[in-house]
């Protein structure tokens, strides 16, 4: 997913705008966890970006994603841009001998 989201409607509300934006970014994390994984894989990771434009876009943690939308809605800004790659990851094993 690589969107720029706009936030001004002649009709709807602002607050409404960044609701429909955080829960189109939730229904597509779900859609793409939701996807069979590659037998060699253990779960989805996802490449996230998120900025007020796909230039100045910085690389965020997928759960902070949430968050940076609410500091737009604070800001008042009138667009975002997120982009969420997703690609299959496996689990780094560690040994609990190493401690001892």
């Amino acid at each position: 997913m690589k969107k720029t989201f706009t936030l001004n409607h002649e009709k709807i509300k602002y607050p409404r705008m960044v609701d429909a934006a955080k829960h189109e970014v939730k229904k597509y994390l779900k859609r793409e966890r939701n996807k069979t994984l590659p037998v060699e894989a253990d779960y989805w990771a996802f490449d996230c970006k998120f900025g007020t434009n796909a230039d100045d876009a910085e690389v965020v943690h997928v759960a902070e994603i949430n968050n940076k939308i609410s500091e737009v809605e604070k800001q008042e800004l009138t667009s975002f841009y997120v982009e969420i790659l997703a690609r299959p990851a496996q689990r780094e094993s560690f040994d609990l001998d190493d401690d001892e």
